[in-house]
């Protein structure tokens, strides 16, 4: 059950829920990186995330209602997965990496997808129902046309090879 944040503002309520130091890191690593067991997000997390904060910060997001936790059964790890206002964060990332990418000194090659989902807000919005395929079993309204996380994979190597050559 989310927390009563402690004013009404919106942006206070978001903060609440997103503006610790891990939460937005934990969902980017879940949304992009497929990372869905607490395992693979302790282990491939470029930051470092120690496993009390890795829980605790799981355990807060389901809490809030962005993630759900399937019970592990005999002999499987616990999956979380992405609700419809986990999802709904991609475009919140965008929107931080642009600025990131503008006001911060970042790595070329980490900061790739996020320059080319803010110069195409289509491709978010196919992300988005990449994601709800995945983490809510909702089809893609377009099942037949390329993945969104194909055509940034695609991208991604192609600017990486590219970089390569011209050094």
């Amino acid at each position: 059950m989310p927390v009563e944040p402690r004013s009404g503002c919106a942006i206070n309520a978001a903060v609440e829920v997103l503006g610790d130091n891990w939460s937005l890191i934990v969902l980017r690593d879940i949304i992009f990186g497929n990372r869905r067991h607490f395992r693979e997000l302790l282990t491939s997390n470029n930051e470092g995330i120690a496993s009390n904060m890795l829980s605790s910060r799981l355990k807060k997001l389901v809490d809030e209602g962005l993630l759900t936790k399937a019970e592990a059964v005999r002999g499987q790890k616990a999956k979380y997965s992405l609700t419809e206002a986990g999802i709904q964060t991609l475009p919140v990332m965008v929107a931080l990496g642009a600025w990131g990418m503008t006001h911060r000194e970042t790595s070329p090659e980490l900061t790739i997808r996020a320059r080319l989902m803010a110069e195409d807000p289509q491709l978010v919005s196919e992300l988005m129902d990449e994601l709800r395929e995945a983490h809510l079993g909702v089809p893609r309204p377009n099942p037949d046309a390329p993945r969104a996380s194909q055509r940034l994979q695609a991208a991604y190597e192609a600017e990486i090879s590219g970089s390569r050559e011209s050094r």
